[in-house]
This record gives structure tokens, sequence and C-alpha cells, in this order.
């Protein structure tokens, strides 16, 4: 997951897409939302497939490796 970076310099340590102040939230927002693929990358054209995918993998790993209660919303 070298794609993704935590630095408290940048966007108040958020985790980042690395290299951009693009935050993985942002990246899973945009999914939230109901834009598919191609869309986050005509939105974000800065970002590549894998970048993309590597923040889906980071939130993955994250969620994994908690402990999660249900939020109801």
């Amino acid at each position: 997951m070298n794609q993704i970076e935590v630095n408290p310099r940048v966007c108040n340590g958020k985790p980042v897409i690395a290299g951009t102040r693009i935050p993985v939230t942002v990246i899973l927002d945009q999914f939230a939302s109901g834009c598919s693929l191609a869309d986050v990358q005509r939105k974000y054209p800065e970002l590549t497939r894998d970048q993309i995918a590597s923040a889906l993998r980071y939130c993955h790993a994250m969620i994994d490796h908690s402990d999660l209660q249900a939020v109801t919303a």
C-alpha cells in the first residue's frame, strides 16, 4: 500500500494518495455517491486506476483490522 501516505503535514494527517493531496475519503465519497471508476478518473485525471484501487484496498485493510460497530444513519 505504498500508494497511500499518511503525513501530519499533508491534509491534517489524513490518508492521501501518495504524491497528491487527494484524501482516500474523497475517493470513497465518489463511489458512495454512485460514481463509476470511469467517473472518478474523469474527475481526478491525475489518478491512475491502480492508485484508486490502492485507496480501496487501504480502506479494506483498515476495516479488516479494526473493531467497528454498526452505525445507523
